[in-house]
């Protein structure tokens, strides 16, 4: 368990550009404390950091709608009424005559006979004191006044309707996690019909609309209007206008419902298609419709989605409302008594009659007036042209003093057209009257075309439609100019036009700057307000991109767009160059934020200009405007770091270490900090700092911060998980699932924001690739977490170390008479049930391929695996746990020597079970994962436990060939990986040069060795030896080689033969030889080979270990074949590299000291010896 919490990835070590952020940590004088460090103080505001993250989603929220080039469909949200023009009424005050008196009388009576509202304290609300006032006022006699009153009553009642005006909220109830609502209004006309009345106890029940929808019967609504949605505020603002028909004015109520939106539907859109539904039944479709698509997202998913919440209703009855309209607060109601709501909402009311014989006049002349015009012309010898230009004059002027269609005025414009061939015929007088028309009409054109943005708003379609026939008209006209030979009334109108656009730029540019930040203020005032202004101006030119620009062009072919967007580009560059070199020395943490956003809202101006093909943003006046804002961003920058921390912090501290629902497995903070992530992101990206360097170094910054803020989260969490008491008995700890998958999660989080961190190289690198500076930080913060993860998952496989060893005890002390099987099975059960424990609590991400239910199907263990669920384990808490189980056995074995055969073949098959139950049929930890580290030890010992003693000591013979046969380099293969404790090496050319140091380290040995099968004896002759490792003071040695065979139960009667010491070389050369008399079948049993062992001799002290090597006896000449003629002494010499023993070698010689025989006893006796001999001088 140690070895596993050591683990360190050396890849990232190597690669990674700088050092990890909690080393730098560590070096920094200020983090000695053990606490992780505070955030610091006096950033914005000392707090929570939510105020300030509300007002970064403000920020992103304004650049949502900023994306690409605006469309037409977006921007006319509105198909009222166009604003009224300007009149002139030419005439005053003049006497009625009789007839207009009597018409006046019958419409007074016609008010208050079918007056609606209630009466205000002032009025009179007796009607027969109304009708005799007028009585007296118009001096009629009872018959005619009777008489009069009987023809009012027999003409049609008038259509009442509601103008209501939602101004807006406050104090409303938060049902959002950020402590917030996004609150929108659905108000609607309830008619007496369809009101439910039911008695009893019931009559608590308020009515609401998406609760009436919810019974299946039809809605009781009969038009239906709703608010724009107000993203995360208690005190919404809309002042919106809305006006709704009334059937019954005794009767009908207004309801009007507040709810919280909870998703990303726009019901604006979705009550698009309103004023397409016919009748009352039809109204209830469509409301159903409204709430399925604003509960399931406009998908076919169950009607419990996505419900958005209740915050409270109105009941206003019609009746109610005072003649002369009222604005007032009221107070929110709920629509049950389990209903919790507050707060109030302002409306303005007003209840006005509309009388059936009013109409709409275009301009056109009845038919009466129609044919006394044609008459007059037949009488007078008028031609088609003239009647057509004093049909055009009386109109056009008419206009001025009574706003005419303008498809009305086309319509005269072409009827001259067609009859212009017979212009010459025109007297002078008439040719000046229509010059005069058309100037005056043209006058009247282009001060409306001053103002705009006024009277035809790029949102409103009615207005802008009236725009286009408007262009129209003023282009038709530009068709006659060539032909006045008189008087021309105007030379170039469409340079005219855009003279009258310009001024109209500059006068709206200038009431917009003097409301919102006029220059009499001081620079800390006018910041907020030139933000303002500059969000104006963008939706303003969207605006003229997406509808005013087609027009112009189209009809008048002057590139509106460009004009206006080079003068208020223009006109916004000089007010913040001016304003920026002001507040540059006063720079504080509030100019800065103001900067900031001031900065972004520029940059968005920028780059809409840069988005349409064929424009090029280096010519704007706004080129190179990111230089005075460099201070302040990054001010900001500082400020945001400081926030996220404060963020984190107040995260954490209400955060439960709980899922957050059933779909989630991580807790509310990770949440937190997932979206603060996500926000910086966002933000980077609006930012798009252009110069190369700059951006740089700000992004360098900006990611160093972002990830010490992630490791503070990660200590922020383990603070508190170590705080918590844990429950006893409890092996998985929940807190500490979640704090993995929190991790996990935040991982995920920190990678996708700093790939999305990345900035513009000044060289530009590999397509893809991220810059040199990001890449060190992502691998650093890696690393880090990689460590972090370790410590949590070595937390949470602790709580399993006792029951473990219980259940591995089990194992040990179980009797022979209980099959394997049946001793195992309680330990396998137990890891099926905590696994599939780690499974329901750990997230499918932090979750490996690794499904290990599949073997309680199969194999000899489906008796004892449970239910066999698909149980899954992350991989990092599967490589624990194995380690886990690894250490248990071999202390279990440590804690037992001595003991039967049978004892360890049951740990053997409780190994091979355990690697097949972690293997899963390759589902699990790979099979080079599992069969490394531990399990190797394990196994070994194992093994060494189930052979005989003279097995043992082969082996211990074997081991030591072993180490000096010449290694191979294992790569592994495609899909498995690597050792976390060895890191494999990454190529060939690495391997080799490792390889080639650790031969050398010790030195080599050169002999001969060959067998003369006539004398039965070993011929072993040492050559030389070189490279010996320097044992003394003076960088020397004075070696000399033993020559022993073994083993000894072969070869008992032979001894042990020395070289002479050659004094002060590190290359000996001792040309020696010696002869074994030993029997050739000896030589070719297991295990039979030659040791040489290198020592340094000492006078004064024991002698030195240098190395060993070994030669097996199998392959020398004349034992694996007869040797052949030629002298022995030709014979190529073999060259072994000396070495020190290894791990395996010790172990079979702590087997044999742990034994209790006789032969191994002597065999260890006789180890011992000999090295008491290689130590006395030779």
């Amino acid at each position: 368990m140690t070895t596993l919490l050591e683990i360190k990835s050396s890849v990232l070590r190597q690669v990674q550009a700088c050092p990890t952020f909690r080393r730098r940590a560590e070096g920094e004088p200020a983090a000695t404390s053990a606490d992780p460090p505070e955030p610091a103080a006096g950033a914005w505001k000392p707090g929570d950091g939510v105020e300030f993250f509300a007002h970064m989603r403000l920020i992103l929220k304004k650049g949502e709608g900023r994306q690409g080039l605006p469309c037409p469909e977006v921007l006319l949200r509105s198909g009222s009424p166009a604003p009224a023009e300007p009149v002139d009424p030419s005439r005053g005050l003049r006497a009625l005559t009789q007839e207009e008196v009597e018409m006046l009388y019958e419409e007074a009576l016609y008010t208050v006979l079918y007056r609606a509202g209630t009466m205000g304290p002032d009025q009179v609300d007796d009607q027969e004191t109304l009708l005799g006032y007028l009585q007296q006022v118009f001096g009629t006699s009872p018959e005619e006044h009777a008489e009069a009153i009987e023809r009012v009553k027999k003409a049609k009642a008038p259509t009442y309707a509601l103008k209501v005006s939602v101004m807006r909220a406050k104090n409303l109830l938060a049902k959002d996690p950020n402590g917030f609502s996004d609150p929108y209004c659905m108000l609607g006309i309830l008619p007496a019909s369809g009101a439910p009345r039911e008695p009893g106890p019931r009559t608590e029940q308020r009515f609401s609309f998406r609760k009436g929808s919810k019974r299946g019967g039809p809605l009781p609504a009969k038009c239906i209007q709703v608010t724009e949605v107000k993203s995360s505020t208690l005190n919404p603002v809309w002042k919106e206008n809305f006006v709704f028909e009334i059937e019954d004015v005794s009767t009908d109520q207004l309801h009007l419902d507040i709810w919280d939106h909870d998703d990303d539907v726009s019901l604006v859109e979705a009550c698009r298609k309103l004023n397409e539904v016919i009748g009352l039944k039809g109204m209830s479709r469509y409301f159903k419709q409204i709430v399925k698509s604003a509960r399931a997202n406009g998908t076919a998913g169950p009607a419990e989605d996505h419900t958005d919440d209740f915050l409270g209703c109105l009941n206003i009855p019609v009746r109610e409302v005072p003649v002369a309209g009222e604005d007032r607060w009221f107070k929110l109601e709920p629509r049950s008594s389990a209903s919790r709501v507050q707060g109030d909402c302002q409306l303005v009311l007003k209840l006005i009659t509309t009388q059936p014989k009013a109409s709409c006049w275009r301009g056109e002349l009845s038919g009466p007036a129609a044919t006394i015009l044609c008459l007059h012309g037949a009488q007078n010898n008028l031609s088609a042209l003239q009647l057509a230009v004093l049909h055009w004059q009386v109109s056009s002027r008419h206009h001025q003093t009574r706003t005419l269609d303008y498809g009305y005025l086309l319509g005269l414009l072409e009827d001259m057209q067609a009859h212009w061939e017979e212009a010459s015929s025109l007297p002078q007088g008439q040719e000046e009257s229509l010059a005069d028309s058309f100037n005056a009409f043209s006058e009247f054109g282009l001060r409306l075309l001053r103002q705009l943005r006024d009277f035809f708003p790029a949102t409103n379609s009615t207005a802008v439609y009236r725009l286009e026939l408007l262009l129209k008209c003023l282009s038709k006209m530009q068709i006659f100019q060539p032909s006045f030979e008189v008087c021309s009334f105007r030379t170039e109108l469409n340079a005219d036009i855009s003279a009258a656009l310009k001024r109209g730029n500059r006068e709206w540019y200038d009431r917009l700057l003097n409301t919102k930040s006029p220059r009499e203020q001081s620079g800390p005032q006018r910041l907020a307000g030139l933000v303002e202004l500059a969000d104006a101006v963008y939706e303003d030119l969207q605006s003229c991109y997406g509808i005013y620009a087609s027009l112009f062009h189209s009809i008048t072919d002057i590139d509106f767009f460009t004009l206006t967007f080079r003068q208020l580009e223009r006109l916004v560059a000089e007010e913040a160059w001016v304003l920026t070199e002001e507040l540059s020395p006063k720079m504080t943490l509030e100019v800065a934020s103001g900067l900031f956003e001031l900065y972004v809202t520029l940059a968005d101006i920028q780059r809409f200009w840069s988005s349409i093909p064929g424009r090029d943003s280096r010519s704007l006046a706004l080129a190179g405007i990111h230089g005075p804002f460099l201070p302040a961003v990054k001010l900001w920058l500082q400020v945001l770091r400081d926030q996220v921390r404060w963020r984190l912090q107040g995260a954490v501290d209400v955060d439960t270490l709980e899922p957050m629902d059933t779909s989630s497995k991580h807790s509310s903070s990770a949440a937190t900090a997932s979206l603060c992530f996500g926000h910086i992101q966002e933000l980077w990206a609006r930012l798009a700092w252009p110069d190369p360097a700059q951006a740089e170094a700000l992004g360098t910054q900006l990611s160093q911060d972002l990830c010490a803020a992630t490791l503070f989260y990660t200590e922020l969490l383990r603070k508190k998980v170590d705080a918590q008491p844990g429950a006893a008995g409890e092996a998985v700890s929940e807190p500490l699932c979640v704090v993995l998958n929190n991790v996990e999660l935040l991982r995920k989080a920190a990678g996708q924001t700093l790939r999305g961190l990345a900035w513009p190289e000044v060289t530009s690198g590999p397509e893809g690739v991220l810059p040199r500076p990001l890449l060190g930080c992502a691998q650093a913060l890696d690393e880090d977490l990689q460590q972090e993860v370790h410590t949590v998952t070595a937390h949470l496989t602790s709580k399993m170390v006792a029951d473990i060893r219980k259940y591995v005890q089990h194992i040990s002390l179980s009797p022979d008479s209980i099959q394997n099987d049946e001793a195992v099975a309680p330990l396998m059960k137990y890891l099926d049930e905590k696994l599939a424990l780690l499974n329901t609590s750990l997230v499918k991400e932090n979750l490996s391929r690794y499904s290990l239910g599949r073997l309680g199907r199969c194999g000899a263990w489906g008796p004892f695996m449970g239910t066999g669920t698909g149980t899954e384990c992350p991989c990092r808490v599967l490589e624990a746990l194995w380690e886990l189980l690894l250490q248990a056995i071999l202390r279990a074995l440590g804690a037992n020597l001595d003991v039967s055969a049978d004892f360890y073949g049951r740990f053997h098959f409780t190994l091979e079970a355990l690697v097949s139950f972690f293997h899963a049929e390759g589902q699990g930890l790979p099979l080079e994962s599992l069969k490394d580290g531990s399990y190797k030890r394990l196994e070994e010992e194992l093994r060494l436990h189930q052979c005989s003693t003279r097995e043992c000591i082969e082996q211990y013979y074997l081991d030591k060939l072993k180490q000096v046969a010449r290694p191979r380099v294992r790569t592994r293969s495609v899909g498995t990986r690597p050792s976390p404790r060895t890191p494999a090496p990454r190529s060939l050319a690495q391997a080799l040069p490792q390889r080639s140091l650790e031969q050398k380290r010790f030195g080599r040995l050169s002999v001969r060795c060959h067998y003369e099968a006539a004398e039965q004896r070993l011929v072993v002759e040492v050559l030389h030896a070189a490279d010996l490792p320097p044992l003394d003071a003076n960088g020397l040695s004075d070696p000399f080689v033993i020559v022993e065979l073994g083993p000894p139960h072969l070869f008992p009667l032979v001894r042990s033969q020395r070289t002479q010491v050659k004094n002060r070389t590190l290359h000996p050369v001792y040309d020696e030889l010696f002869y074994f008399s030993v029997p050739a079948e000896a030589c070719r049993c297991r295990g039979a080979c030659v040791l040489f062992t290198v020592m340094d001799h000492d006078w004064l002290s024991t002698n030195d270990f240098a190395g060993e090597a070994a030669l097996g006896l199998g392959g020398v000449g004349g034992i694996a074949r007869p040797q052949v003629g030629g002298s022995a002494r030709a014979r190529q010499p073999v060259t072994l590299h000396l070495r020190r023993p290894r791990a395996q070698v010790k172990s079979a010689l702590r087997m044999l000291e742990g034994r209790t025989n006789k032969e191994a006893q002597e065999f260890v006796k006789r180890l011992k010896e000999l090295e008491k001999c290689m130590e006395a001088d030779p």
